[in-house]
């Protein structure tokens, strides 16, 4: 993936994984927030393959901020430039002419230490990064949007609890699972995915949504990480005790969110499995992209 030191990239990680061999997210940078959606001030940059920006890509259209917000796509190919804008179906360049995504990071910092991610929430008026914190990104976006609250007041608690519990075990389960270095890191995630997602199974099968009657932020931050587990983690990952289609309510639910109006179009399984089979030669050395599964959404 690449990071910048002193504002300089530097195209070879340095390590990210604890003396146990356990995957270490690390925090992210910017945390600033809008206190409204000014038209034209305000850009979003995603990548279509990652779960992190899907969510926030996910918000935009919810919340009807795409003609308020602009939006830049990077190529699904993270290699020696990290995330980066080459010419590739789907695309969709930065406005300002960058070729990476490093580019952007020093523009808001001359001197940035750090990992260059996505998705970044970008402020036209100030030339600096707003945000690059998918979780405050969709709050943000929920906030300064129209439409339903998918973080109402009265739910905030259950909905965190239920974010802190499926982050740490499933959005982040994954990588935990499929970065780890030792067998005892990969026992420890891959469990604790599981058992999340047998969880998750029957809460599942006796309500609609997470929280009930009502479609929350849970959801949608849920959702990225399940519409790849069958094309990515399972192979990818190592995360193969089961599949979602072996969970009945889990493969249910996901199709439910997937044909709400608008949502598939946010999904590209073309840029998914070639980022993760390609990007990731420590994992597939030789680039194969499988041909399955065969997904039904």
């Amino acid at each position: 993936m690449g990071q910048m030191i002193d504002g300089v990239w530097e195209p070879v990680d340095r390590k990210i994984t604890a003396a146990d061999g356990s995957f270490v997210r690390t925090a992210s940078s910017f945390r600033g927030t809008i206190p409204v959606a000014t038209p034209g001030r305000y850009h979003l940059y995603v990548s279509l393959a990652c779960p992190w920006a899907h969510r926030t890509l996910i918000f935009r259209r919810l919340k009807g901020l795409e003609a308020a917000i602009g939006l830049s796509i990077t190529h699904w190919l993270m290699a020696e430039q990290g995330w980066n804008f080459a010419p590739g179906e789907g695309v969709v360049p930065d406005p300002g002419g960058a070729a990476a995504m490093h580019e952007i990071y020093r523009r808001a910092d001359p001197q940035f230490t750090g990992r260059v991610t996505v998705p970044v929430l970008w402020d036209n008026h100030t030339g600096s990064i707003v945000n690059n914190e998918s979780a405050e990104i969709i709050r943000i976006f929920n906030a300064v949007g129209e439409g339903p609250d998918f973080c109402p007041e009265a739910l905030r608690p259950e909905i965190d609890a239920i974010n802190a519990r499926v982050f740490e075990a499933v959005n982040n389960g994954v990588y935990r699972a499929g970065f780890a270095t030792t067998q005892a890191a990969y026992d420890t995630a891959v469990a604790a995915l599981f058992d999340t997602l047998d969880w998750l199974e029957t809460l599942l099968s006796a309500q609609p949504w997470l929280c009930g009657d009502v479609l929350t932020e849970a959801d949608w931050r849920l959702f990225p990480t399940l519409i790849r587990f069958d094309a990515v983690y399972v192979a990818h990952f190592k995360c193969n005790i089961r599949r979602l289609a072996d969970y009945p309510a889990l493969q249910a639910y996901t199709k439910r969110l997937y044909r709400m109006p608008g949502i598939a179009q946010t999904c590209d399984f073309d840029h998914i499995k070639r980022h993760y089979f390609q990007s990731h030669r420590h994992l597939n050395p030789g680039g194969i992209v499988p041909a399955g599964p065969v997904l039904d959404f």
